[in-house]
């Protein structure tokens, strides 16, 4: 009762001891009465339980749950009929399942419940109210893994849950599209990361082409533009991969069985990898190696261009010129330029002497 009181899901003999403690004594049988709990199945030893389902996909390192093997088979072999040490960990098994519901009608009341599959990082979050410690958020995982109502993979070191679909539902044994539509969910994330660090570097060019107007350097303010010319391509390209990306996820989200997972998926990668096999070399493994590749080839294009002096590509002339105007006419709104005024025939000249055609350094599909 104690423990449904805090809605500890842990207890060991130690603590009881302490909390029924009276004017320095501690009632005599409590031992006793934990063993008769036991044999009941009212408490369970915490490292019989671990036994009892597939914990292997918990990091013994990280030092959450530090088991003995050898204290397993002892207690097995010798049943519940020894008194628990004082310090061995029990759980109350009913409000161990108890919050275990909880757990699971959190998650399918939740935006992640549309997710056929999601991270081990992003279910802890969600469940952070409902039991702040780890250990405790492990034990609960694992008794949903015990009612066939999760399933827990480990994948390139990242731990991905995937969970019944409706609440009496057993779930379905995790597959190669459970992987392929968690690596979606990882390109869409590394993809809106490269956008708006790409937005921000655009945004940087186009306010460094405004000092370098109002500083009087003309030759330099075009040069920022046509960096931000060339960091806007980068982001179209980019951002129309991530259009692609989360249109498949939109459809996978909408799907209300595993068979239309599979089909949305199938359907929208296929169409993607094609999309992409001319920008990414053929040893990228998965989608997000490729994904991360064509991030990579842009970036490393970028610097080639830079490092050999040519600052853009093949632009349009009267644009360029437009665009520095208008910047020019944003600074003098913000504060007085004192510098003196570009003439049109002055730009026209400086724009033909940096527009130098750069076709042959400029690798296809850049121009």
């Amino acid at each position: 009762a104690g423990g449904r009181r805090r809605g500890a899901v842990r207890t060991c003999l130690r603590e009881l001891q302490e909390r029924f403690e009276r004017g320095g004594s501690v009632p005599l049988g409590l031992g006793t009465v934990l063993r008769e709990l036991l044999r009941r199945g009212k408490l369970q030893r915490e490292s019989d339980f671990m036994a009892s389902v597939d914990s292997s996909w918990i990091s013994w390192g990280v030092g959450v749950f530090i088991l003995k093997p050898l204290k397993w088979t002892l207690s097995s072999v010798l049943g519940d009929s020894k008194i628990p040490e004082e310090e061995e960990v029990l759980i109350y098994v009913e409000l161990l399942q108890e919050k275990a519901e909880e757990v699971y009608r959190l998650y399918q009341s939740s935006a992640l419940s549309s997710h056929p599959v999601v991270a081990l990082s992003e279910l802890r979050s969600l469940c952070a109210g409902l039991c702040p410690d780890e250990r405790t958020f492990y034990l609960l995982l694992l008794q949903l893994q015990k009612e066939k109502r999760v399933t827990i993979l480990e994948q390139n070191g990242e731990k991905i849950v995937k969970f019944a679909r409706g609440l009496h539902a057993k779930v379905s044994p995790m597959n190669d599209v459970d992987i392929g539509v968690y690596q979606l969910m990882q390109s869409e994330q590394l993809l809106s990361q490269k956008v708006e660090s790409l937005s921000q570097e655009a945004e940087k060019c186009k306010e460094d082409a405004r000092s370098a107007c109002k500083a009087g350097k003309k030759q330099l303010a075009l040069r920022c533009l046509k960096s931000k010319r060339r960091t806007e391509r980068r982001i179209e390209e980019l951002h129309s991969k991530l259009d692609a990306v989360q249109g498949i996820l939109d459809r996978i989200y909408a799907s209300q069985t595993d068979q239309m997972v599979f089909n949305a998926y199938q359907a929208g990668v296929g169409a993607l990898k094609l999309s992409m096999k001319d920008v990414t070399v053929e040893r990228a493994e998965n989608l997000v190696d490729q994904i991360q590749e064509l991030c990579d080839t842009q970036d490393e294009v970028a610097q080639t261009l830079a490092g050999v002096g040519i600052n853009g590509l093949e632009m349009d002339t009267e644009e360029l010129e437009k665009e520095l105007d208008s910047l020019l006419q944003d600074s003098g709104k913000d504060s007085v330029d004192h510098s003196s005024p570009i003439s049109d025939a002055e730009l026209e000249a400086e724009l033909e002497k940096l527009s130098v055609s750069a076709g042959d350094v400029i690798p296809k599909g850049w121009s």
